[in-house]
């Protein structure tokens, strides 16, 4: 019997294994499909909500492809709504969303890297097209322990300043947690009905969870290669994969971008940063330039922020963070790659090349694919809203943005949607978190060898 269940598990293990490398889309999407249902599910039982009774269906329904799809956009009050037992379901899901993401982002890596050299060093410090995508427990493993050593220290961290405020050692206990979980897999869920509005200028609390979206939103592939080439010592930075290098700099880049800005658009803005101490807003617009990375908190309204700024957080959100991240958007890798072509163009070089290294014309390929997928989703849910709302499009724009990107900001429209509205953001988070990465996957598995090639002939261009 004991040998018969033994040949069954690894028959189901090589079949996975068939299906990740044959079909990783379907893959994804039904895994995903899944473990919304059963969420969605528990979420409906009626001790569930705060008041007993059973949630409507759509409520259950967006608040488990919300946490699942670790997004952090609501159409009810977290704090206020959910029963303990709700929010520990939300936990729970936002937990095993951002691990699954993590997971399956990473194996569709493998998978890419072996034809196109994307997503190094994802399992030791030697060169990934050395491993094989059969090293799945290894893989999950590493994940795992990753994801819930930062987690705890976000926790750690947060815990003392807690206790300092007066909260019991349970309160302060529960907050941490929760929130260094939905920290560093940039889900955006609050635990408490003010979220972190009383903590707008304690940067003992802001700035450790803003460190923990920085940290979630680089990505997995980045992480390892941190850890993994830290003894390098002066040669720490150059040591770094590509993949590191291109991630690094362009977050950054981002980061600094959208201080400049909001600070600049909100500084005589009453609302917001007018009223604010200088310390204050300097920790005011580091979060808010944060966020849009797929982080969903906030400390200042971000319906009172002004239609420029919404504007700014619109691109960020679209660009979001780093592949194989918690973060979702096209990419910052997919940005770099597309600036590095238009480089390239310019200078008239053949070959996009940065840091020493030549980058594949596949993967401006991929990147290009990546771009028009997305903002092709972007325009029909604006379109398919302003149909059934009647927000304007300013609004209706950033609440699209945050759902395909799975960044959770919201300008207060979320919980006034129709049903029919709240479906097709459902939809949406679904097809940000899981779609483009496995239309990704699909697409650079799907390499055609033609024998017979038709003759080149150039179009005219712009």
């Amino acid at each position: 019997m004991a040998t018969r269940w033994r040949g069954r598990g690894r028959a189901l293990r090589e079949w996975v294994d068939q299906v990740a490398r044959e079909y990783p889309a379907r893959l994804a999407m039904t895994v995903f499909a899944a473990v919304i249902s059963i969420f969605t599910v528990l979420l409906l039982a009626p001790f569930a909500t705060a008041s007993g009774q059973r949630a409507p269906f759509v409520d259950a329904l967006f608040t488990a492809t919300s946490a699942v799809c670790i997004t952090g956009l609501v159409v009810v009050d977290t704090g206020e709504y959910w029963s303990d037992y709700g929010r520990v379901v939300i936990l729970t899901g936002i937990k095993v969303g951002g691990l699954g993401v993590m997971t399956i982002a990473s194996l569709l890596g493998m998978a890419v890297s072996k034809r196109i050299g994307l997503t190094q060093r994802l399992l030791t410090a030697s060169e990934i097209k050395s491993s094989r995508l059969g090293e799945v427990g290894t893989l999950v493993r590493i994940i795992i322990v990753t994801a819930t050593t930062i987690e705890a220290i976000i926790a750690l961290v947060l815990l003392p300043r807690f206790l300092s405020l007066g909260e019991s050692v349970g309160d302060a206990v529960w907050h941490s947690v929760f929130y260094g979980i939905s920290a560093f897999n940039n889900a955006g869920f609050v635990p408490t009905p003010e979220g972190l509005e009383p903590y707008a200028a304690d940067w003992l609390i802001v700035l450790p969870i803003g460190l923990g979206l920085l940290v979630g939103a680089l990505g997995f592939p980045v992480i390892h290669n941190l850890v993994v080439t830290r003894h390098e010592g002066r040669r720490w930075v150059r040591s770094w994969s590509l993949h590191t290098k291109l991630t690094m700099a362009t977050s950054f880049a981002l980061l600094i971008a959208g201080m400049v800005l909001i600070s600049t658009l909100e500084r005589d803005n009453e609302r917001t940063l007018a009223g604010q101490d200088p310390w204050h807003r300097l920790l005011s617009v580091f979060f808010t330039a944060v966020n849009p990375r797929s982080g969903g908190f906030s400390t200042v309204d971000t319906g009172d922020l002004r239609q420029e700024t919404w504007l700014v957080i619109d691109a960020l959100m679209f660009v979001g963070g780093g592949s194989a991240s918690t973060a979702g958007g096209i990419k910052v890798t997919t940005l770099a790659v597309m600036l590095l072509a238009i480089v390239a163009e310019a200078r008239g070089d053949r070959d996009i090349e940065v840091f020493g290294r030549r980058v594949p014309r596949d993967t401006l390929r991929l990147s290009i694919a990546v771009v028009f997928i997305g903002a092709t989703a972007v325009l029909i849910s604006c379109v398919a809203l302003l149909r059934m709302t009647e927000f304007p499009l300013s609004q209706i724009l950033f609440e699209v943005l945050s759902a395909y990107a799975t960044v959770g900001l919201s300008t207060g429209i979320t919980g006034l949607l129709p049903d029919a509205a709240k479906y097709w953001l459902c939809a949406l988070m679904f097809l940000g978190r899981v779609g483009t990465i496995s239309v990704l996957g699909a697409l650079a598995l799907r390499d055609r060898r033609r024998i017979v090639r038709f003759p080149e002939e150039r179009p005219i261009i712009g």
